[in-house]
């Protein structure tokens, strides 16, 4: 991601610093669920500004975090206001490539909501959770999916048929790599909209605001793009998915005796 597309999508999350369309509440049942010690280890691998760390961390005072991203704007501003909230000293933030980061120990939880791009799908982000999850630990992932068969408006804005699956063949996916989900939430279409009238109208205020700002005829182009992809494109095709994830135990290998 580029330095003006960081500024952007920075700039775009102001007014709703989760990345996906969940609401406050949804956001706040997923970490009470995944969560129920408060003193767990947990790593967010694509957390942005680390909204989702915050959140965990403020409400649970033995939570300790990490969170990885690669954009610079919003890890700084994510620094800022964990330390305004007094949590620098149980939530760092790490600008690298998740798809490399190593720690010295495993976490109790992983999440990965809205950044499975980064590793390549949704395979390859489970694959990589592993890697960081301890025994017993709980993963949550946050995907999209195909309500419904994408239309020829949908792939005119950017999308290929095969990027998602139906929410069945998601699911089914998540079984067959040995993951148990222990709980589940689609967002409804309330919280699409929530979320795309506060990145594209969060943008645009911006723009407004900043007009001699070199970027802000550029965000008044990128709000309206987005505004435009979302209403005549994806809005009611393109659904959204976050898990909750148990890994399933492996088999032991069987031995077999022989008598001679």
């Amino acid at each position: 991601m580029d330095r003006l597309r960081q500024k952007l999508s920075t700039i775009a999350h102001g007014d709703h610093p989760i990345a996906a369309p969940l609401h406050e509440s949804t956001v706040r049942h997923l970490l009470d669920l995944a969560l129920p010690h408060g003193d767990e280890r947990v790593l967010d691998l694509g957390c942005g500004e680390g909204a989702w760390l915050l959140r965990a961390a403020a409400e649970r005072p033995g939570v300790r975090a990490d969170g990885v991203d690669v954009s610079e704007s919003a890890l700084d501003l994510g620094r800022e206001r964990i330390a305004a909230a007094g949590l620098a000293d149980r939530v760092a933030l790490h600008q690298e490539d998740a798809t490399t980061y190593s720690a010295p120990h495993q976490y109790d939880a992983v999440l990965c909501v809205g950044a499975t791009h980064a590793f390549g799908g949704l395979l390859p982000t489970l694959e990589a959770a592993r890697k960081h999850l301890a025994p017993g630990g709980t993963l949550i992932v946050g995907d999209g999916f195909w309500e419904k068969a994408p239309g020829p408006e949908v792939l005119q804005v950017g999308f290929a048929e095969d990027e998602f699956m139906s929410l069945p063949n998601t699911v089914d996916q998540v079984l067959l790599d040995q993951w148990i989900p222990v709980h589940g939430h689609i967002s409804t279409l309330a919280e699409w909209d929530e979320y795309e009238w506060a990145w594209t109208g969060t943008l645009s205020r911006w723009a407004l605001d900043h007009a001699g700002d070199p970027d802000s005829a550029e965000a008044l182009r990128a709000a309206a793009q987005h505004r435009e992809e979302w209403l005549r494109g994806y809005r009611g095709t393109l659904g959204f998915l976050t898990m909750l994830l148990r890994q399933a135990a492996r088999p032991e290998p069987q031995h077999t005796l022989f008598r001679h």
